[in-house]
């Protein structure tokens, strides 16, 4: 399966990332891929950007070595309200808002509880991704999850980095949710979660969850970066400027 965008993308901003947005979108070429998202961290986690950094975002190009780049955020949930750490002034500009637990930003709790935060979390208007959702750290009823996940139209990542390098041990958890996402037909966007270049368009191991799982290519938003777009736009996201850049 070829995939032709990288909806997971950190840089130095987050503070425990080590490449440039240049330096990923040059990646981002060499690999193929057409579109990067640049999601760096919310205020909230240690080492973050300011919230002014996500404010000044329109200083980008929209395309950087013949790469399409949305201006993103991970943000963080912080509580079982799924309140984010951007205030929704913020999360209205964006290209595409991920959103996910990390520790030091929620405090975790049961299942039930962790369930709710993330659920409040999906019925956020604003947000377009939860990311890492088979962090065993936080216990979700999966069920419930991809099911509202399904019902808000709101994307279920598998993250290539939960298989490699973070959040150990959420190979079986992330199998589940790959499994009930198909069943119910929720849509998936794969990421790389990358933390540097290096890793910018490195799927191999979440596409193998997906190929276990039997999820069809019709149900990944980012096998086509037009896709991913036009699943954007239907949330209410402005992408007129993208007619410009038809040839790439």
């Amino acid at each position: 399966m070829k995939l032709e965008a990288d909806t997971h993308c950190h840089t130095v901003a987050s503070g425990h990332a080590y490449s440039t947005i240049l330096e990923n979108a040059k990646a981002a070429k060499e690999r193929g891929l057409k579109l990067i998202a640049i999601t760096d961290h919310g205020p909230s986690l240690p080492g973050g950007p300011h919230i002014y950094h996500f404010g000044n975002l329109k200083v980008l190009p929209r395309v950087i070595e013949g790469v399409i780049i949305l201006r993103g955020v991970e943000a963080n949930i912080l509580d079982c309200d799924g309140r984010l750490d951007l205030p929704e002034r913020y999360l209205k500009e964006l290209d595409i808002v991920l959103a996910g637990f990390h520790t030091f930003c929620y405090p975790g709790g049961t299942v039930e509880e962790n369930t709710r935060a993330i659920i409040n979390a999906i019925k956020n208007p604003c947000v377009d991704i939860i990311v890492h959702p088979g962090n065993p750290e936080f216990s979700i009823d999966i069920e419930k999850f991809v099911e509202a996940a399904k019902d808000y139209d709101v994307a279920i990542e598998i993250n290539n980095s939960s298989f490699t390098v973070s959040r150990r041990g959420s190979e079986e958890n992330c199998l589940q949710i790959a499994k009930k996402a198909r069943e119910v037909g929720a849509r998936i966007a794969i990421g790389s979660d990358a933390h540097i270049c290096f890793d910018v368009g490195n799927f191999e191991k979440a596409l193998k969850i997906v190929e276990v799982a039997g999820i069809k290519e019709e149900n990944i938003l980012n096998v086509s970066y037009l896709r991913l777009i036009d699943y954007l736009k239907d949330k209410g996201r402005d992408f007129s400027f993208i007619k410009k850049y038809q040839e790439y």
